[in-house]
C-alpha cells in the first residue's frame, strides 16, 4: 500500500492563477498545471532566495520532496514560456498557514542575564529596586553558571544609584536586566549600554525569574515604570 502523501505548507494564496500569451484565444492555447505547492517552491527558493534546507523546513517537507517539487515546477513554467502555452494554477495537497519562528536566545545574541536579588544565590528572592538593589545575579545562560555583583555602594548614594548600578550591569557582560521597577535616569542609562530590560519579576526567587523570561513570560520593556 504506498504511503499518504504528506500535506505541504504554503505561506499565501496564489495572487493570479491563470497566465496565458498575449493574443491568443483562449481556444487555441493548451493549458499545462502547476499546483500551488509548486508555485511555493519557487516563491521561496526563486524569490526569497532560500536554501533547500531553509525552503524544506518552511513548506514542513524534507529537502529530497521540496528539490522535487522546484524541478517540477521550474520545468512546468519553463514548457509555458518557451512552448506559448497557457498556466494555469491551482490544485494540489498543502495547507495554508505561515510557520512561526520563535527565535532562541542565542539568535537574539542575549547569553548573560542578569536579576535584581537580595543575596547571590537563585534562591534568593528577587529585590525590586534596580537603583538600590542588595545585587545582581548573573545568570550565563548558556553553562547555567552564576556570578554575583554587589551593589551595596549604591544603596548609600543620595543621587545617581540607578545610573551606577546600570554600569556594573553592563561591566558584568549581562544583555538584560530582570526587575521590579526603574526610573528614567537608569532605564536610559542601560539603553545606552545597549543593555534590555524585563520588568515586574518581583515577588519570585531569582531562579523564577530567570525560567520565566526563558518561557517568554516575561517581556523586554520600552519604557520605565518607575
Amino acid at each position: 500500500m504506498p504511503r499518504p502523501r504528506k500535506c505541504r505548507r504554503v505561506e499565501q494564496s496564489p495572487k493570479a492563477d491563470y497566465f496565458k500569451p498575449r493574443g491568443v484565444p483562449l481556444l487555441d492555447l493548451i493549458e499545462v498545471y502547476l499546483d500551488i505547492e509548486g508555485l511555493e517552491a519557487l516563491r521561496l527558493a526563486d524569490l526569497e532566495g532560500l536554501t533547500a534546507e531553509k525552503a524544506a523546513e518552511r513548506m514542513g517537507v524534507s529537502r529530497h520532496t521540496f528539490g522535487r517539487v522546484l524541478a517540477q515546477a521550474r520545468r512546468i513554467v519553463a514548457e509555458a514560456l518557451v512552448e506559448g502555452r497557457a498556466l494555469r494554477i491551482e490544485g494540489g495537497r498543502h495547507e495554508l498557514g505561515k510557520i512561526i519562528h520563535h527565535p532562541t536566545l542565542k539568535e537574539l545574541g542575549m547569553t548573560k542575564i542578569a536579576v535584581t536579588s537580595e543575596g547571590p544565590n537563585l534562591d534568593d528572592q528577587v529585590d525590586p529596586r534596580f537603583g538600590r538593589a542588595g545585587g545582581f545575579v548573573v545568570v550565563d545562560l548558556e553553562t547555567g553558571e552564576t556570578n554575583y555583583v554587589d551593589n551595596g555602594a549604591s544603596q548609600a548614594m543620595a543621587h545617581g544609584a540607578g545610573i551606577q548600578a546600570a554600569e556594573r550591569i553592563a561591566g558584568a557582560g549581562a544583555e538584560i536586566v530582570l526587575t521590579g521597577f526603574v526610573g528614567p535616569k537608569a532605564f536610559t542609562a542601560l539603553a545606552a549600554a545597549g543593555v534590555k530590560v524585563g520588568q515586574e519579576v518581583d515577588g519570585m526567587s531569582v531562579g523564577e525569574a530567570v525560567e520565566a523570561f526563558k518561557a517568554g513570560r516575561v517581556k523586554i520593556a520600552d519604557r520605565p515604570n518607575k
